[in-house]
């Protein structure tokens, strides 16, 4: 394959999954502007719900993730109705999933909520919140199967379409039921789930439209289910292992400092933006590895690895680059805190140094969740992890024993930058320059 035509396979599937991807956030972020002014309780308890159902989703994103490889193989085999009958597979794993974790939503989220220790207003509010939002959680869980399965078919514009008008809708129905008919938090979580469930049926529609035009039956494979189970199985732990991370270094922070708190959620909140741009990369390795090897094409699928490492490369290495050069503005806008902001100027340089690694990590995560290597994925997650946990005790011991006061959080982010995406960069590396996960044909390892 010409480099050229490569480039723009890559950039016909990353640029509408970055859309996607940043629609997201931003649409968010209006929600929460709209229940802000509902007041700081309505507030608190919007930002409990919204972290319980977050982490929830977070931990089934294996959805999209295992689908879109199952679809994407078959369909670079030629057998296209065997790829649309691997996604409604996927769709009826998400649809069970979805019942009963509503079901399970129902009987513990006053139990979950209530582990926060917040006040009884804001727990009563997150309770009710989360109420009205569990109905939504079954189309929630289908809109990420279903996205994983058009993903699969080399289609990112759908979803993306699909998001902007879906959370444009959120937004009008938020207004409507928060403010019009004075609902209050309870009409947010409302108009949430009906836009939910356009999303859904609008999605799921679009998959079924493209199974019945194949003659597709719509009815579950158990082999399919279990084979998507099984590799989401393993891509469940991988996920475990990157909460641990994360919530580790958070705790970590917690430790340090209030200062140092506050420095790390900005550092934190700034890695995600970034990530978000390097995981349209990931989303287009995912879809174009599992066609190539699908296909039975070991030297084009080396090819595509080849082109998105340098794309990973380069493009963390730009944003690396923006975040430095504008890591004495940041502080300026974000806190009015003299402390964070001098705390923040180094931590920033150190997480723009540590980019053009992430940008390989998240590429490579990308090529072997397409493949099909779950397996590998969570074995490895696992251990780097434990390559991290160490890194902790040192950035402790280092504050306390360097009198520099920055020394703690610059240790810190440090050891995830550099560390934990030093360990992870190993292992994914280590595994893509062999050929043992290029396993060739519909089916893989998982």
């Amino acid at each position: 394959m010409q480099a050229s035509s490569l480039h723009r396979d890559i950039l016909r599937l990353a640029v509408p999954a970055l859309g996607a991807l940043i629609a997201e956030p931003l649409f968010l972020l209006t929600d929460t502007a709209m229940v802000g002014h509902l007041g700081a309780d309505p507030l608190a308890s919007l930002g409990l719900a919204g972290t319980i159902l977050q982490t929830l989703v977070g931990l089934l994103i294996f959805l999209a993730y295992s689908t879109t490889p199952f679809v994407a193989r078959r369909l670079g085999a030629g057998d296209r109705p065997g790829a649309l009958a691997a996604g409604v597979d996927g769709l009826y794993l998400a649809s069970g999933l979805g019942v009963l974790m509503a079901a399970l939503g129902f009987f513990l989220g006053p139990v979950v909520v209530g582990l926060f220790g917040a006040t009884s207003r804001v727990s009563d509010g997150a309770s009710s919140y989360l109420t009205v939002s569990w109905w939504g959680l079954p189309a929630m869980l289908l809109v990420l199967a279903a996205t994983g399965v058009l993903r699969g078919l080399q289609d990112t514009v759908t979803p993306f379409v699909v998001a902007v008008v879906g959370f444009s809708a959120n937004i009008g129905l938020n207004a409507l039921f928060i403010y019009g008919l004075s609902y209050g938090l309870v009409g947010s979580a409302i108009g949430t789930v009906i836009a939910q469930w356009l999303m859904a049926a609008w999605l799921v529609g679009v998959v079924l439209r493209h199974a019945s035009a194949e003659s597709v039956a719509l009815r579950p494979g158990r082999a399919g289910v279990l084979g998507a189970l099984k590799l989401g199985g393993w891509l469940f732990i991988r996920t475990i292992s990157l909460r641990v991370a994360f919530v580790g270094a958070t705790v970590v922070a917690t430790q340090l400092g209030t200062e140092e708190l506050g420095t790390w959620h900005v550092a934190f909140t700034l890695f995600s933006l970034i990530a978000l741009a390097l995981d349209s990369l990931a989303i287009a390795g995912q879809s174009l590895v599992g066609h190539r090897l699908g296909a039975g094409d070991t030297q084009e699928t080396r090819s595509v690895v080849t082109q998105l490492i340098r794309w990973g490369w380069w493009s963390g290495a730009a944003l690396g680059v923006v975040l430095i050069v504008a890591s004495p503005f940041i502080p300026l806008l974000v806190t009015s805190d003299s402390a964070i902001r001098t705390l923040l100027i180094p931590t920033l340089i150190v997480l723009g140094l540590a980019m053009p690694l992430g940008g390989f990590v998240f590429v490579l995560d990308g090529v072997l969740m397409g493949a099909g290597d779950g397996r590998y994925l969570a074995i490895t997650g696992v251990v780097n992890v434990a390559v991290l946990l160490p890194l902790f005790g040192v950035t402790l011991w280092l504050a306390e024993t360097v009198s520099l006061d920055a020394a703690g959080i610059v240790a810190l982010q440090a050891s995830v930058g550099f560390g934990y995406l030093g360990a992870r960069a190993l292992t994914l590396g280590l595994r893509a320059r062999s050929d043992k996960w290029m396993v060739v044909g519909v089916e893989h390892r998982a």
